[in-house]
């Protein structure tokens, strides 16, 4: 019988591809949840808005939404992540087809990117989740 994997979590980076948004709001807490986690284990983790998912990142959506009825707000889970050192990325392409301009986003975007940076991001990290 093999030994278990003993996982090494020394500089793993993970990169989290977020295109769940306002239409499917109970897929919405678990990508910061997990991002928290895996950032509180000493990967760097980067959460990358793209599709619906930028919706996420419009001020006043993540403060006005829930993943159940009676949950906690997904902005406080997102804040969550940011508060252990997840980085957020909005997809750059995706906010005009949403009307969202990236003056309107939330302070916690650490930054605008091209879908370009998310090539780079997946070809150089180590595991990449997508919800």
């Amino acid at each position: 019988m093999a030994e278990p994997h003993i996982l090494d979590h020394d500089e793993k980076k993970v990169v989290i591809v977020m295109t769940s948004g306002p239409s499917s709001p109970e897929r919405c807490a678990t990508p910061f949840f997990m991002g928290a986690l895996l950032a509180s284990m000493d990967a760097e983790v980067t959460i990358f808005f793209t599709m619906e998912g930028v919706r996420l990142v419009q001020n006043g959506v993540a403060e006005n939404l829930t993943a159940m009825e009676g949950g906690k707000k997904i902005i406080e889970f997102m804040r969550d992540a940011k508060s252990v050192g997840v980085k957020f990325h909005a997809c750059r392409p995706a906010l005009p087809g949403y009307d969202i301009q990236p003056v309107n986003l939330i302070p916690e975007v650490d930054e605008v990117s091209s879908g370009g940076v998310l090539a780079d991001m997946i070809l150089t990290c180590d595991k990449v989740l997508f919800f």
